[in-house]
């Protein structure tokens, strides 16, 4: 796809990158542990994506992302974003998860029982994993039962989704333990 550009800007937890085409933001990439894999990442992705200054929704994009990575409320909300590579499902799981107030949480049920599509918590769960609007679409308010919030887009980089809901003052479960994820599966013992 030919149009779209990219930036690499700082925030308080490092190098960020964004890409961006006439229609809106394209993707978000959180800082990796160094710069070049961020770069990386981001032409792994979009190898046509150029170095460019950015727009004007890409720098209220880039100010509002820096902003929440500081820690300070940002206005995400307007920040249009270039859907047209994205599903259907995946477009209302987005929209329904920009509308998830700041320091609040929801289940992947939760969300699938909104969308009308009780059962769905599976899907709901593979669209957040394929999140490319990391912060603009905050998928790290989407968390599994029991509020694990262990499990982040490819373009999270380095950063956990704990991370991101203390910047927002949530505090989820730290992660689950070896116990919680090897009982589910054990064979039942004999009597």
């Amino acid at each position: 796809m030919v149009g779209r550009s990219y930036l690499i800007f700082d925030t308080a937890i490092g190098r960020c990158g964004i890409v961006w085409s006439g229609a809106g933001i394209v993707a978000v990439q959180l800082p990796e542990a160094r710069e070049l894999d961020t770069r990386r990442r981001i032409f792994q992705v979009h190898p046509e994506a150029r170095e460019q200054r950015p727009s004007g929704n890409t720098e209220l994009a880039i100010e509002a992302v820096a902003a929440f990575l500081h820690g300070e409320a940002a206005d995400l909300p307007d920040i249009s974003l270039d859907m047209s590579g994205v599903p259907g499902f995946n477009r209302r799981v987005y929209d329904f998860a920009r509308a998830i107030p700041r320091g609040e949480t929801r289940t992947y049920g939760e969300i699938a029982k909104a969308l009308g599509a009780s059962g769905a918590s599976h899907s709901v769960a593979q669209a957040i994993g394929k999140n490319p609007f990391m912060i603009i679409v905050p998928c790290h308010r989407v968390l599994e039962v029991g509020n694990y919030a262990d499990r982040i887009s490819p373009y999270g980089g380095v950063i956990s989704k704990r991370r991101l809901l203390s910047l927002e003052g949530a505090h989820p479960v730290a992660s689950k333990t070896l116990f919680e994820v090897l009982l589910p599966v054990a064979p039942p013992r004999a009597s």
